[in-house]
Order: C-alpha cells, then structure tokens, then sequence
C-alpha cells in the first residue's frame, strides 16, 4: 500500500508524471491514440479538458489549443514549456469562461480523465463537450477499463489507479449515449508495456 501512496504522490508532480509514463511505454500509445483515432490536424481548434502538463503538445500540428486542469501545478508546468503555443486555464470541468465558447471547438479531448470522475462530475463532462464542439466537432475520451476475462494483473493495474471511478466498456457507453447520438468505442490491450486494458470513445453528435 505504501508504494501505490507514494506513487500516487509522484504523479502528482509534472516530472514524475513524465517519468512513469516513459516507463510504461505511454509515449507510444500516445502517438498510436492520437494517430488512430484523435486524427487532429493543422488548425483545429481543440479543448483539451484534464490536460496536465499538457505534453499533448509533443505530439499534435499547429492547432489552436486550450487547456483546462485542476492541478495548478500541471497548468503551471503547461505554462512554463508551451506558453506561447496554447492556453492553458486552471479549473474544473464547468469553468464558466470555457463555457462561453459555444459551438467553437472542432476536437475535445478527455484523455484519462473520465475514470476520475464519478457519475455526476462525468456527465458535467460530456455537457461541456456537448456545449462547445461545433456541429461536425468529436469528443475523444481514453480510459482505463474493466472487461472479462481481464488478467489479474491488468485489474490489479486498475483498481490502484489514482482515479477511483474506472468502468466497464458498458458503464463508460452509458455515460457517453446520454449526451452524444453516436460513439464508436474501441477497446485497446496493447498500448503500454505492461497489461492493461484502454477504452477509447469517440463521440459525435
């Protein structure tokens, strides 16, 4: 139990969060998440809703970017290294000043954000992204998730992460119909070096 609490602790901070996702080879499924199905591309504006430390930027083309967290300490490390390639706002999911921006996002992303959150806070959510994308826009959600048969280990994985609120591929699909007509979920078992099970939805209006 102390190595899950110290862990926990580390990812707290922006170099330790860096630092575990090397290790357990998420720079590639970053790439492989954003190639295959986030798909941005030069221009589009995107919400990047629980950013970080907004590394996201490594990796994606000249695009107008916004990005919300609540870790002051991620939004100040966004800030530090990306400043002048995005913005980059401290709060929850119902910031009013994101709010206001009805209809003018092509790309949301919740990228290991909604296994955070409970039911209420999810569904503010998919409200939020509902709000802001513009008609032809897409909401890209990545989670951990629960399925059958899943190896011990994988579930073991799971059930220590930081977010308490990890789902079935089901559990997720509800959370998400309720808000979006479509969603097309994909279930990934090879993204990291170690066993674990990714649930990835994008959802379209």
């Amino acid at each position: 139990m102390k190595i899950v609490e110290r862990l926990s602790s580390l990812l707290s901070f922006p170099a330790g969060y860096r630092l575990f996702r090397w290790m357990v080879g998420g720079e590639s499924a970053w790439k492989i998440y954003l190639a295959e199905y986030v798909k941005p591309v030069p221009g589009d504006k995107i919400l990047d809703i629980g950013c970080g430390p907004a590394d996201v930027l490594n990796y994606l083309p000249a695009v107008n970017y916004t990005g919300l967290d609540i870790s002051p300490e991620y939004i100040y490390s966004a800030k530090k290294r990306f400043g002048s390639r995005g913005r980059f706002c401290c709060g929850d999911v119902g910031l009013a000043a994101i709010e206001g921006e009805q209809g003018a996002f092509d790309l949301v992303l919740a990228t290991g954000v909604i296994h955070h959150l409970d039911d209420a806070q999810a569904a503010r959510l998919f409200d939020l992204a509902r709000l802001v994308l513009r008609p032809t826009g897409r909401l890209v959600t990545y989670d951990g998730c629960y399925v059958p048969q899943q190896s011990r280990i994988a579930r073991w994985m799971l059930a220590k992460d930081r977010g308490k609120f990890v789902r079935t591929r089901e559990e997720y699909l509800r959370l998400a119909l309720a808000r979006f007509s479509k969603v097309e979920p994909q279930l990934r078992h090879d993204l990291l070096r170690v066993p674990y099970t990714h649930l990835i939805m994008r959802c379209f209006d």
